[in-house]
């Protein structure tokens, strides 16, 4: 198994070392070394709406009406969600919404609180 990082713009697994370089063959993507230890250091991080870090914990208010997958419910702007968990991918806040239940949002959508 290969202890090379994946390809931070396509996530390929199949990167490969080119000097002091770092190649991706599906995406033709490069990046230094340097770049890759900078991004495992940093690990995870997500931003509000206005560019302010957010961290597992947080509190958050939602700015914009959203709707809900499924149901014919809305999430309405101002809604303030407490406890907020960050995860990996698209939507990358799991929280839990009183009188709608657990889903997750975009982190474009809030700001922090």
């Amino acid at each position: 198994m290969s202890s090379l990082p994946p390809c931070p713009q396509c996530g390929s697994e199949y990167t490969y070392e080119d000097g002091y370089q770092y190649v991706c063959p599906e995406c033709a993507h490069e990046w230094s070394k340097d770049d890759a230890v900078e991004a495992q250091d940093d690990g995870l991080k997500v931003v509000d709406a206005n560019g302010n870090p957010l961290q597992d914990g947080d509190a958050v208010t939602v700015i914009k009406d959203l709707k809900v997958k499924g149901a014919s419910s809305v999430v309405k702007v101002g809604t303030k969600v407490k406890n907020i968990r960050l995860v990996e991918g698209d939507h990358n806040i799991d929280c839990r919404i009183d009188g709608i239940g657990a889903m997750k949002l975009k982190s474009e959508f809030v700001r922090k609180a």
